[in-house]
């Protein structure tokens, strides 16, 4: 079975909880309690994706994290791979010196490569104004996570 870590499945849940109201900003606290995931665990990933660069930070009192761009720049890839490093369903397809001894004579090295890019790609074509879209909003609300003001995904 293929599957993601339970961070990077909670980080989408949080980035999208944040792109149905990318203006506003959020806090480690009210971001937990609405999304029910625990506080360590939502700071943590609000952190990394920070750290990132896929969420801005701003200190202070009333303080707390937002997008760094708009939803639709912002894609399910680009929060997997902050949080679990390059996808790669083999060890031979993520470009780290594997120790498998069949690697250079495997029949399967080649479409195993051709089968991790249709997934990476099926991940960097999904984006967060995606994920949020089918979920009833209308056009009015959603017009903050189409706006052409922020700037676009660099990848």
């Amino acid at each position: 079975m293929i599957r993601l870590t339970r961070l990077a499945d909670y980080a989408v849940v949080l980035m999208s909880h944040m792109a149905y109201h990318p203006e506003e900003l959020y806090n480690a606290a009210d971001t937990a309690e609405a999304t029910g995931l625990p506080m360590p665990t939502v700071s943590k990933i609000l952190s990394l994706m920070a750290k990132g660069g896929l969420l801005t930070s701003h200190r202070g009192l009333n303080g707390g994290f937002k997008l760094a761009r708009q939803p639709s720049g912002i894609s399910v890839a680009d929060i997997v791979c902050l949080v679990d490093g390059p996808i790669a369903l083999t060890e031979c397809v993520d470009d780290s010196a594997g120790d498998c001894s069949f690697e250079t004579a495997c029949p399967a090295r080649g479409p195993w490569h051709k089968i991790n890019s249709a997934v990476r790609e099926a991940l960097e074509g999904v984006t967060l104004a995606e994920i949020v879209t089918p979920f009833g909003h209308n056009a009015g609300e959603m017009r903050a996570v189409h706006d052409e003001s922020w700037p676009e995904r660099t990848h």
